[in-house]
Formats: structure tokens, sequence, C-alpha cells
């Protein structure tokens, strides 16, 4: 059997887990997975977040996860209600790397990042 790393799963500080996890179910198509008041899991496809309490907001202000994803336009069409109870969302950009990508930030204060190789086309020269 080969050793592999078989996903990532982000810690994300929250003032309260249960809440911004029905946050992220309710405007980010997440399913909850667990959901407890010292601990809440919420996952979409390939992707899980762990939430743990913490109500110092500047932790959650500098903490991130960057998620790559197939279909960057539909992905952020499919969060309609990211501005809800707080949350923030940007525009969809072709960054300078060579990547699109949008930005969202829960209600706590974390960001994500989400992202897909630009076509060559896409790319800012």
């Amino acid at each position: 059997m080969n050793a592999r790393i078989a996903s990532a799963c982000p810690l994300f500080p929250a003032p309260q887990p249960t809440a911004t996890a029905q946050w992220y179910a309710r405007a980010l198509g997440f399913e909850i997975a667990l959901a407890r008041e010292d601990y809440a899991i919420v996952r979409r496809e390939g992707a899980e977040i762990h939430l743990y309490p913490c109500a110092d907001r500047h932790i959650a202000e500098n903490t991130s996860a960057y998620l790559r994803v197939q279909g960057i336009d539909a992905v952020r069409a499919s969060f309609p209600e990211a501005l809800a109870d707080g949350g923030r969302i940007s525009p969809v950009a072709t960054r300078d790397w060579g990547m699109r990508e949008f930005y969202v930030w829960d209600p706590s204060g974390n960001l994500i990042r989400f992202g897909e190789p630009a076509a060559d086309d896409q790319r800012a020269g």
C-alpha cells in the first residue's frame, strides 16, 4: 500500500460553530456532518471544513483555505445566499498567476478562496 494524503480539512474558528455550520449549509450548499456546541463539520463534494469555538474575530480574519474547483462561474452562482447574515463574496476574476478566483468570507470572518486554472485566452498578460 502506498502512503498518500487523502484530503485536507481546514479548521476555522467560529464564535458559535453550530450557527456558522448552518450558514454554510444555507448560503453555500454544504451538508452539516456534525453540529455540536463545541465543534461542527460541514461538507460539500470533496471539501470538508471543521469549525471550533473561538470568539476572537482577529484569528478568523487571519484564517483561510484555498479550494480548487471545476466550473468556477457555476460554483459561484450556486452561492446565492453568501451575503446572508454578514457573509461576503467577491466576483470571479482572472489573476496574474493564471487562476480564475473568487472569495467568500463567512460571518465569522474566515476566508475561502475558490480557484481554477484560467484558459490560455483568459490569462492576464
